[in-house]
């Protein structure tokens, strides 16, 4: 990492925050050999139990890229949960993430089901972001997932979501290089400034759902497997390739043709973000990759000239965007989720809600302990 995150600051030592917070959760956080495994087992055993007398367990997203391809097997397979799998399609699917999506599903002999966004919505949201000139202009995709995966849990009575996400390979990411994808408010201020199109059908999920009324009146859980296992990137690559007919992307996010344009070019070139450094940290600060590997990586371009100039013509024209029009985008001044409403202050209230609604069973909890304790 370097100080192309704004907000980077080192130790005495010369170590950087983000190495040190890795090194926080490594040293007092992570869960290894017993401890990990007796996680491990207490999440199935819960899942399971909610599970009875339903179709499915549980329920995941699945992109077709490396995290939660793995975790697709390793859910199936290896914790024996019948897990519904849940695909958004929002018309950037590459040929290859299609392919590698129906591998997966017919393999491990899944359900699957797809939810197809609505073109001239998400491209209107895609186009007011790139307009409104904030880095994260994934956020209309990534919001959609969110909400989805949420709305089908609760569709089909489960309780429990299974995300890919993970320390090891994913620790490192500048909060300056984006914005929580979650925040509908500035989803919602954004598209009214620059947006021109009503959102119908556009899945959506508000901080209140999200945070109150899923997990405490309905009872959902998200559950983050690969935590708890020697989760290596590499060596889930080459089973997937190896078991399940997988093909590589090329790149982190690069299943999707909107998302590879967007990393690959739109954030190094305007604002200077190459997620490359924080993607390789990751794994360097995990120990699945050295500093030099990393930067002999780095050496080699993001994009090929050839290969940029395809999909620089591709994405303007699927946008509805001229090139002129494309050209004042880039040249714009950079702003951030700051220039815009967003749920800081209300995130502050409602956390303050949800303690006050989590008091009466942490206290109910603490009067069991004493109770328990007295009889020993």
């Amino acid at each position: 990492m370097d100080t192309t995150d704004p907000l980077i600051e080192f130790d005495e030592y010369g170590v950087c925050n983000h190495c040190n917070y890795y090194k926080q959760y490594d040293q007092n956080q992570k869960l290894e050999g017993e401890e990990a495994q007796n996680q491990i087992d207490a999440m199935v055993a819960e899942i399971k139990l909610d599970g009875k007398g339903n179709d499915y367990d549980c329920i995941m997203g699945l992109s077709g890229g490396v995290d939660s391809s793995y975790l697709a097997y390793y859910a199936t397979k290896e914790l024996g949960l019948r897990t519904l799998v849940v695909h958004v399609d929002s018309g950037w699917n590459s040929e290859l993430a299609v392919n590698n999506i129906e591998n997966i599903v017919k393999k491990l002999d899944l359900d699957l089901h797809t939810l197809v966004l609505d073109w001239d919505e998400i491209r209107d949201l895609q186009r007011a972001f790139f307009k409104s000139s904030v880095p994260n202009c994934d956020i209309p995709q990534d919001h959609a997932f969110i909400a989805s995966l949420y709305s089908e849990a609760k569709k089909f009575k489960l309780r429990h979501i299974l995300n890919g996400g993970n320390m090891a390979t994913e620790s490192i990411l500048p909060s300056a290089w984006g914005y929580d994808a979650s925040d509908l408010i500035h989803l919602k201020d954004i598209h009214n400034k620059y947006g021109e199109k009503k959102l119908k059908t556009y899945p959506t999920i508000s901080l209140l759902q999200k945070e109150i009324i899923y997990p405490k009146i309905y009872g959902l859980k998200v559950h983050r497997p690969l935590e708890f296992i020697d989760y290596n990137k590499k060596k889930a690559k080459n089973f997937l390739i190896n078991e399940l007919g997988w093909r590589d992307y090329g790149g982190k996010h690069y299943e999707s043709s909107f998302t590879k344009f967007f990393q690959a070019y739109y954030l190094p070139e305007k604002y200077g973000f190459d997620k490359r450094l924080a993607h390789y940290s990751s794994l360097i600060v995990s120990g699945q990759m050295t500093r030099e590997q990393a930067m002999q990586k780095m050496r080699k371009p993001v994009y090929e000239p050839e290969e940029l100039e395809q999909d620089m013509e591709f994405i303007i024209k699927k946008l509805g965007f001229s090139q002129s029009e494309w050209n004042h985008i880039m040249e714009m001044s950079p702003k951030t989720e700051h220039d815009f409403k967003n749920e800081y202050k209300f995130k502050e209230y409602l956390n303050i809600v949800s303690y006050i609604i989590s008091l009466p069973v942490r206290i109910l909890k603490k009067i069991i302990r004493m109770i328990l304790k007295s009889f020993k």
